[in-house]
């Protein structure tokens, strides 16, 4: 089946699905493989339970009379569809990456965005290179804006995506200790999450700018770009005019707006959100009741209340760049203060160093109690007699049945491989 003949019947169709748990009638199937399954051969249930057609690459599987169609590659030709369907679309694309942020900067970038427009945005996690495929072909025909969110763990990763989204206007969240194993260490995260700023610069789109990120100025001197700080020398200027120890609250255009994120490192996710909204010529009283309306309820800086106790959950992930800031903006709580930390993952030969740099930091910040979770973790070296270390979040737990925690606050924050998020907090 060619691409233009998918496309047509994508087109009547609207749906598409890679599981067959998920089938909807009339919708086509993708066979996709990994490393413990192959769709091939789910792509006769996928007919019999009312998809339309279903798409293989393993020519044995290939039944036309049953409209199984063999491609060579079926996620080559799902990537190659999203193309074709983005192209379709013709309407403006937001393209976002980074070390840190991008899932809550996307969040608040499309809460701002609704205020005028009809706009689709990455849901959850599908950030890779099938997770963008399937946004793009989700996305309803009559939306008028899109972010897509990027991720990546190596090289080429981003330039693979923005080749498939082909974004009009990119953001680079930040430039951070994340994924170190993958791309070779941090000169190779600039590099890799660059291969952004290389599509718009090779197809002349603009870049959204941090202007107080000087590796996000010198990587786009050369590209159409829109800036914003809290300096006057910038396309849009946004100032933090306090930040009490909940709540990040920023001033724009004389207008103070209060969001429900905390600590310091949100300022720039909210000013990008203010900067795109004010581009696309959102008024500053609908983009400050956007921001103002937007919870974070996907434990990214969402803060539990639990009797006295207030709970930072910030178990989505973590890396080198986003503990320190966490635990530095954790720091300036008032009251006595506990923290349950776990491994980061994916740093390769850096792990040791960092995980140990951490533990460092954590110590010199004085805090009450540091609960440290993971074999990583674990062979850091201490004499601190408030640090406690647990092989995994199952022997913790353990531990908090006999041991309450005795604390005003707790920040709770991990990759999210240790699934600290679990963590019971009826116990805490």
């Amino acid at each position: 089946m060619s691409i233009e003949e998918l496309f047509k019947q994508f087109l009547i169709s609207k749906e598409i699905t890679t599981d067959t748990r998920k089938i909807t009638k009339n919708c086509i199937f993708f066979a996709l493989k990994g490393e413990n399954f192959n769709g091939n051969t789910f792509a006769k249930a996928a007919i019999d339970q009312g998809a339309s057609i279903a798409i293989v690459d393993e020519k044995e599987f290939e039944n036309i009379s049953s409209n199984i169609f063999y491609v060579n590659n079926s996620l080559e030709t799902l990537q190659e569809l999203a193309r074709s369907y983005r192209n379709h679309l013709n309407i403006p694309f937001i393209g976002l990456t980074g070390s840190n942020g991008k899932t809550t900067t996307k969040e608040l970038i499309s809460a701002v965005l609704k205020e005028k427009f009809r706009t689709h945005f990455t849901y959850g996690n599908l950030n890779n290179h099938i997770g963008v495929p399937l946004t793009i072909l989700s996305i309803p025909e009559n939306t008028e804006i899109a972010v897509i969110e990027m991720g990546a763990n190596h090289q080429k990763e981003i330039e693979l995506l923005a080749s498939i989204s082909q974004p009009d206007y990119g953001y680079i969240t930040n430039f951070g200790k994340a994924h170190l194993e993958g791309f070779g260490g941090f000169e190779g995260v600039i590099k890799g999450k660059s291969e952004l700023y290389n599509f718009l610069r090779e197809n002349n789109k603009t870049a959204f700018v941090n202007f107080k990120d000087p590796i996000q100025v010198e990587k786009t001197n050369d590209i159409k770009r829109i800036t914003f700080s809290d300096e006057e020398n910038t396309d849009y200027k946004i100032e933090i005019i306090k930040n009490n120890q909940e709540f990040l609250s920023v001033s724009c255009l004389d207008q103070e707006i209060q969001s429900n994120l905390t600590g310091d490192y949100n300022f720039s996710n909210i000013s990008c959100a203010i900067t795109i909204g004010l581009h696309f010529g959102i008024k500053i009283d609908s983009i400050k009741h956007g921001i103002e309306n937007y919870y974070p309820t996907n434990n990214r800086s969402q803060i539990i209340k639990k009797d006295n106790i207030k709970i930072i959950m910030d178990a989505y992930n973590a890396n080198p760049s986003s503990m320190e800031v966490a635990l530095k903006n954790f720091s300036k709580f008032e009251g006595s203060k506990s923290i349950i930390i776990g491994d980061m993952f994916e740093l390769g030969e850096e792990s040791k160093k960092e995980h140990q740099k951490i533990l460092n930091l954590a110590e010199e910040l004085n805090f009450n109690k540091i609960f440290i979770l993971g074999k990583n973790f674990n062979e850091t070296i201490t004499s601190n007699k408030n640090v406690l270390k647990f092989d995994n979040r199952t022997d913790f737990e353990s531990f908090l049945l006999n041991n309450p925690l005795k604390t005003d606050n707790i920040l709770i924050k991990g990759s999210h491989g240790m699934r600290l998020d679990l963590i019971n907090i009826n116990q805490l």
